[in-house]
């Protein structure tokens, strides 16, 4: 049994304005190319990853207030944001090299990850490739843990993307855009829940290098079939780790049923669903986000690695047991899902 420290004491659930600076990007150059990030705070560390075609920029209300207390660190991954765009390797493993390069070159040697969707996946591919320096895992509509994503990433992962993507930059497509963004949003449909950050993601892409670095990220996680790239084989290295799932109810990028099947399938893992919201959980609900981080931070250990533990674990091939394989956990994931959905129509 492992002893749990208390819980720090619970502060006011109110944003703290921004002062000057703590937003600054500064700029790290790792293997030629020019990274920025934002770091703010002092104490444990926590490392927040955007997801694709976003920014460190998403986080920038939640950082004052989390800086209170770790030391925070937000980088615009490679290809997006002030970050070089490069032509180059934006696989997803590419990514957690790129984010263990830049801890070092800052030195420091274990963190906290904070991901969002493509981050997320980020996130758990730097704690299997580097867990020594993983503490905890916080998952936030991670993508990677199934196959389903929305169907516009699916149709700009095929040949044209490009021209598609182009077209967004013609005159008044981006008032059509938000026009249709809008009307989901009066429709209360599930793409509307995010129709500002998802106009946000269209406005950050101004030009073809930026374009072009977005389609080589998403190829390298969704072809037509949705999701190329899955943790699930691999969730159960995660035992001992303290990991935390959150994810919006109402998400129509990467649905609320891979949550399930992430918790089912992470040994110890705890989940927090946010009712109402969609694709951005901690913009829908910002200190309920920041209460549950900081909770959650505040009353679990760092996760302590040894070789002996991480053999033991993969000797015993969980993924080979019928608990433990994607397509069980993905089906176990679907029946809750109707027989929840079917006790809501007898009420």
């Amino acid at each position: 049994m492992v002893d749990v420290p208390p819980p720090r004491p619970r502060r006011a659930l109110r944003l703290r304005p921004v002062g000057d600076g703590e937003l600054r990007l500064h700029h790290r150059v790792v293997h030629g190319y020019r990274r920025a990030y934002r770091m703010a705070g002092e104490g444990p560390v926590l490392v927040l990853i955007h997801g694709i075609g976003d920014s460190s920029a998403t986080w920038a209300e939640l950082i004052p207030d989390l800086a209170r207390t770790h030391t925070v660190i937000a980088p615009d991954l490679l290809g997006h944001g002030a970050s070089d765009k490069p032509r180059a390797d934006y696989s997803v493993a590419a990514y957690a090299n790129g984010v263990r390069d830049l801890l070092a070159s800052l030195d420091i040697e274990s963190a906290t990850l904070v991901g969002h969707s493509l981050g997320g996946g980020v996130a758990m591919q730097f704690a299997y490739q580097f867990p020594e320096r993983t503490e905890r895992l916080i998952l936030v509509s991670a993508g990677g843990v199934g196959r389903e994503v929305n169907p516009v990433l699916r149709a700009v992962s095929l040949p044209g993307a490009h021209l598609m993507l182009s077209t967004l930059r013609l005159p008044g497509m981006r008032f059509q855009v938000g026009m249709f963004a809008r009307l989901m949003r009066l429709l209360d449909t599930d793409l509307g829940q995010d129709a500002p950050e998802l106009l946000t993601l269209v406005d950050a892409l101004p030009d073809v290098t930026s374009r072009s670095a977005f389609i080589r990220t998403l190829r390298a996680v969704v072809d037509w079939r949705g999701q190329a790239v899955t943790m699930l084989d691999r969730c159960y290295l995660t035992e001992g780790m303290p990991t935390l799932l959150l994810w919006g109810d109402r998400d129509s990028v990467v649905p609320v049923r891979h949550a399930y099947g992430a918790h089912e399938a992470m040994p110890g893992s705890r989940l927090e669903i946010f009712e109402g919201a969609g694709h951005f959980p901690f913009h829908t609900d910002p200190a309920r986000f920041l209460a549950l981080v900081e909770e959650f931070t505040g009353t679990t250990r760092p996760a302590h690695w040894s070789r002996e533990h991480w053999r033991e674990l993969l000797r015993a091939g969980r993924p080979g047991s019928a608990a433990g394989r994607p397509d069980t956990v993905r089906n176990r994931a679907v029946e809750r899902d109707l027989r929840q959905a079917s006790e809501r129509s007898a009420t």
